[in-house]
């Protein structure tokens, strides 16, 4: 259930709650994406979220009414509505500033929830992991904490004056205090889990496996993707946000190395602020990865919108210059796949993770681009020294292994650090 800022749900609890949705076009809010394409993405988030949506309503306006969003004709035509049809709440896409929303609450008599809170819900809704609920908890609070004033108009039908005003104040405070500080904690036990994530980043450095990261556009099939490729078990549903905690796990490629496949949370137009701060540990993933694997719906009428959507938070954490695969899904049911331009990518591989079709392309793709990176070396290992083959096919790819009769020669493809390690192994056998 969608719930308001002051965590109460629907009117009866396990009941589907009726949604009206609300959209607002001016000269500073336009985007790529079309207002009526981003409220169909608005009721889908709904959706997501447990309700119905009932009704649609938008408008395109040259200037943002500071008071309200939407003109007051608007927000009548609306009252009347929800009125007539017992909605249980309105849901706008535009972000609102707590004035806003406060004004249109009183105005609509009814809950107002804008597009980032309903984000946030549906995030609170499908985080599993430890991590996930901290991360969520954090940006719920940071939304709340200038909205807070909300929860005590309440005490302004007092009448104010002598008697009425500290209590409100004081409780106030107090609730502000204890957000700031819960913001504090959390933010601590982040950090830590940033920490965390960089020593495990250390280790499998230590054993240094390329890394592939699956990014994309909610929805889009990555954890599919994950499924088919790895049988990682992630749940996989048509829905936006169906999973939010990372998922790595190992992949044998077809040229025999071994890679670790990292399935990341969606990406999503007018992605707020917070959650990108908040999963900033988990996003790091992606940043530290040395292939990005961009999954993209070709089926969706926004495909190069999301595209675009997809480049800009790639930027916004640092990881525009990683290379990548743009990866079309679901070729089985799109009627055709867009010719994406390689530009500045490593290709395009179109496939279906549902069926599986174009992903032995897809491996050998991966494989060619990561072999881009490697050096080719050659050793001469003594016999007694021969343990180090199996090292050598775990962290690289073997060419060619000839036996003498004291000593191995091997012709290898290795990463840098492997390299490094390999000198320096060969450095003390001299010796």
């Amino acid at each position: 259930m969608i719930e308001g800022v002051n965590g109460q749900c629907g009117p009866s609890g396990g009941e589907t709650e009726r949604a009206v949705l609300v959209g607002v076009e001016t000269p500073a809010s336009a985007t790529d994406v079309a207002l009526e394409d981003s409220l169909e993405e608005l009721h889908s988030l709904a959706a997501s979220a447990g309700a119905r949506v009932i009704e649609v309503f938008s408008q395109h306006s040259g200037r943002v009414r500071s008071a309200t969003l939407v003109g007051s004709g608007k927000v009548e035509e609306i009252r009347a509505f929800v009125e007539e049809h017992h909605a249980d709440l309105v849901i706008v896409d535009n972000d609102l500033s707590p004035a806003q929303q406060r004004n249109l609450e009183t105005a609509l008599n009814l809950r107002v929830v804008d597009r980032t809170q309903l984000i946030l819900d549906i995030f609170a809704l499908r985080a599993q992991s430890r991590e996930g609920k901290l991360q969520v908890e954090l940006a719920q609070l940071e939304y709340l904490l200038p909205r807070l004033t909300r929860l005590w108009s309440h005490l302004s039908r007092l009448g104010g004056g002598i008697g009425t005003r500290g209590p409100g104040e004081t409780q106030l405070e107090v609730d502000r205090r204890r957000i700031r500080e819960r913001i504090r904690r959390l933010k601590r036990r982040l950090d830590g889990v940033a920490n965390t994530r960089a020593l495990q980043r250390k280790e499998r450095e230590a054993i240094p496996y390329p890394t592939v990261a699956l990014v994309g556009y909610t929805n889009s099939g990555k954890s599919t993707l994950m499924n088919h490729l790895t049988r990682a078990g992630v749940l996989a549903e048509d829905k936006l946000f169906a999973t939010l905690d990372p998922r790595t796990r190992a992949l044998r490629l077809p040229n025999g190395e071994r890679v670790m496949l990292v399935d990341t949370v969606g990406f999503i137009n007018k992605i707020p602020h917070a959650l990108v701060d908040a999963f900033k540990a988990t996003l790091e993933e992606v940043h530290q990865a040395d292939l990005l694997l961009c999954v993209l719906d070709p089926t969706s009428p926004l495909a190069d919108q999301q595209l675009a959507i997809v480049d800009s938070v790639l930027e916004d954490i640092g990881a525009a210059e990683t290379p990548r695969l743009i990866v079309p899904n679901k070729i089985d049911v799109a009627e055709n796949v867009p010719a994406y331009p390689a530009g500045g990518n490593e290709g395009v591989c179109p496939i279906s993770a549902r069926t599986g079709a174009g992903i032995e392309h897809l491996l050998d793709a991966i494989g060619r681009v990561l072999d881009r990176d490697k050096q080719r070396i050659q050793l001469t290992l003594p016999q007694s020294e021969s343990a180090i083959i199996p090292f050598l096919r775990a962290r690289g790819r073997i060419l060619t292994e000839e036996y003498g009769e004291r000593d191995v020669r091997v012709t290898a493809l290795v990463s840098a650090k492997v390299s490094g390690q390999l000198k320096k192994l060969a450095a003390a056998w001299r010796h």
